[in-house]
């Protein structure tokens, strides 16, 4: 099957985005040498990329049958045996997320992914090439109050390999991001380490229907302010704070800037103290941009308190997880929307997300375990 087929199972319009500067312009005519990488060939490596990440998407769409996976995605490039059997055992992985999905009431109808070349480094018929996915899904209306589209942006890192003939294979694709997975990435089994909760936040049930916990508006946050700040930057950055996403993830730091927007103070002192949260032009609090620490501060302070189900979840409150279940938190969020129907929709850095329906988030990490905030 051509791997066109693919981009139209989703509806999807192939966009590789090459910067010129990528490729040196002597290295412009050099694809008769064995693994040159020009530009032409630049362009391959996108294409090849966007059919694997567009084949991975088009498994998660309703009604639907099962993709098959294009081992030539390119005239150029062939997948590696191993990447085409992990390709095919992802798209497995991601056909039970769908059924998971449905049964939390939870479908998509159509999607659009998208891939940008970032750059490219080649050495001795090697090729490591950073690229970035951009996926937007559309939401079945099937309570009839899901928003329109939920969407990320995602890094990866792909390595080729030069064969015969001029030809490239694609030997691996790694992601780049910390964080939940994209609702498009195949679940890859680990060993989990067994440990209690942790001491800090009772752990929250994910059970549907949730009993109802309406939110108090009379608190002096201001929690559209919250989410407007949280949906403005989930993809562009705020150029007035530093990034974090090389130093373990960027998640807490966006969780952060929210709520500042809406309304909470900073409080200074050491940056070691849990008990603090500031932000600065040259340091931060350990608690501003920590998961376990924001946890510690914030129901320290009396800021939030615990919901007892992710589903009671409102605009502004926060949820973590923890992945593994090893008793640390790994990952911070915030809600930007809930439905008519009390379902919530989570916009977070790490991977770069807008507006993700917590059922998405269980039916990728059924066995993890999930903190809800009420702010």
């Amino acid at each position: 099957m051509k791997p066109t087929t693919l981009r139209a199972a989703v509806g999807a319009v192939l966009a590789v985005a090459v910067p010129a500067v990528l490729v040196p312009a002597s290295t412009a005519n050099a694809a008769a040498r064995p693994g040159a990488v020009d530009k032409a060939t630049v362009a391959s490596f996108g294409r090849a990329a966007d059919a694997v990440l567009t084949g991975r998407t088009a498994a998660l769409l309703d009604a639907r049958k099962t993709p098959r996976i294009a081992t030539q995605p390119d005239r150029k490039v062939r997948l590696s045996a191993g990447v085409a059997k992990a390709e095919k055992a992802g798209v497995s992985t991601l056909e039970a997320r769908k059924k998971r999905l449905a049964a939390l009431g939870e479908a998509y109808t159509g999607a659009d992914t998208r891939v940008t070349v970032d750059g490219t480094r080649s050495l001795g018929g090697r090729a490591v090439v950073q690229i970035t996915e951009t996926t937007t899904l559309t939401y079945k209306k099937i309570r009839g109050d899901e928003p329109g589209t939920t969407g990320f942006k995602a890094r990866h890192e792909v390595r080729f390999a030069a064969r015969a003939g001029g030809t490239w294979e694609l030997t691996g694709i790694t992601s780049k991001d910390a964080g939940p997975v994209a609702i498009n990435a195949p679940t890859v089994r680990k060993a989990v380490a067994t440990a209690g909760p942790t001491p800090s936040a009772p752990r929250a049930s994910t059970s549907w229907p949730a009993r109802s916990a309406p939110k108090r508006t009379t608190s002096g946050y201001n929690y559209a302010a919250m989410a407007a700040y949280t949906e403005k930057y989930w993809r562009s950055y705020n150029p007035a704070y530093r990034k974090f996403n090389d130093a373990g993830g960027d998640c807490t730091n966006f969780l952060s800037q929210a709520l500042k927007a809406g309304g909470w103070k900073p409080e200074t002192g050491s940056a070691a103290d849990y008990r603090k949260w500031w932000y600065s032009s040259s340091n931060q609090s350990d608690s501003w941009v920590g998961v376990n620490e924001w946890s510690w501060y914030a129901l320290n302070s009396k800021r939030v308190t615990s919901l007892s189900n992710v589903y009671q979840m409102d605009v502004g409150d926060v949820m973590q997880m923890d992945f593994d279940g090893d008793g640390s938190k790994d990952h911070s969020m915030m809600t930007t929307y809930r439905s008519r129907n009390g379902v919530p929709y989570l916009t977070y850095h790490s991977t770069n997300t807008y507006r993700k329906s917590v059922a998405s988030i269980i039916a990728s990490y059924p066995t993890a375990v999930y903190y809800a905030y009420r702010t």
